[in-house]
């Protein structure tokens, strides 16, 4: 089996060699291609008004100056065009990839890419608190990754539907178990903007959420799984439709 690795934390993030070693236990065919810098809430977006270069930094490993998506292109259409891998695994993030996060990850972006070309795909996340940002509970992903991939392939995954799969902010000894999980939605009031000044006196700001603060959240969504030390493992799909406002929308317009 051949695995493509990306992210979108890129090509030295440390989650990117957690990612490496899943892909190892699983296949001694892994091919890394990852962007050149990080590229964390760039979604699903394409460079298409400047070039792409290639770097190559070790063998079978790539850094391309571009998206997670750009990167599973040039991994299944260039690097990888005589044999298309049969996985694609994207991550391991530093910090989850739930909720709402989904639409603006390029984790999952990278996985829902592969998912466009008929490439069965995961995003893999772990989580972390303020406290541990820097230094994740990586073996969480490690010990559990394998296995649950393993265990989805068996079953096998339908097209068009990708796998987002985030570790809790545990280490791996202290995981509860495995919920399949939908995506859930947080509170939006938490999300402000932060704003300061710099050094000359000039505004300047961030995005923010208020830290701190544990909203409620949903039963059997990834947010309660992880809150509950349970991996979540939620499946995706690239079809958007509402299907029921779909058939309201049809009566309206005959």
């Amino acid at each position: 089996m051949r695995i493509l690795v990306t992210n979108d934390d890129g090509i030295h993030a440390p989650g990117l060699k957690i990612c490496e070693e899943i892909a190892r236990a699983l296949s001694d065919d892994v091919w890394v291609i990852a962007p050149e810098h990080d590229q964390s809430g760039v979604s699903h977006s394409l460079s298409l008004n400047d070039p792409l270069r290639l770097r190559t930094i070790s063998e079978r490993h790539y850094a391309v100056k571009g998206t997670p998506t750009d990167c599973v292109i040039m991994g299944a259409r260039h690097v990888l065009s005589d044999k298309v891998p049969d996985l694609v695994l994207s991550g391991v993030n530093r910090g989850r990839n739930a909720a709402e996060d989904v639409l603006y990850s390029g984790t999952v972006a990278g996985a829902k890419e592969a998912c466009v070309l008929g490439i069965p795909s995961f995003a893999l996340s772990q989580a972390h608190s303020a406290q541990n940002k820097l230094n994740p509970f990586w073996q969480t992903a490690v010990k559990h990754g394998p296995d649950i991939i393993a265990r989805v392939l068996k079953q096998g995954i339908p097209r068009d539907v990708l796998v987002n799969v985030n570790f809790p902010d545990c280490a791996p000894g202290a995981v509860k178990g495995i919920a399949v999980s939908s995506q859930g939605k947080r509170n939006q009031q938490l999300l402000h903007i932060d704003a300061r000044h710099d050094g000359r006196g000039n505004p300047y700001y961030w995005i923010a959420y208020e830290r701190g603060v544990k909203p409620n959240v949903k039963d059997g969504t990834d947010l309660a799984a992880l809150n509950d030390n349970r991996i979540a493992v939620t499946p995706l799909r690239l079809d958007l439709t509402d299907q029921p406002f779909l058939t309201k929308l049809a009566e309206l317009f005959p």
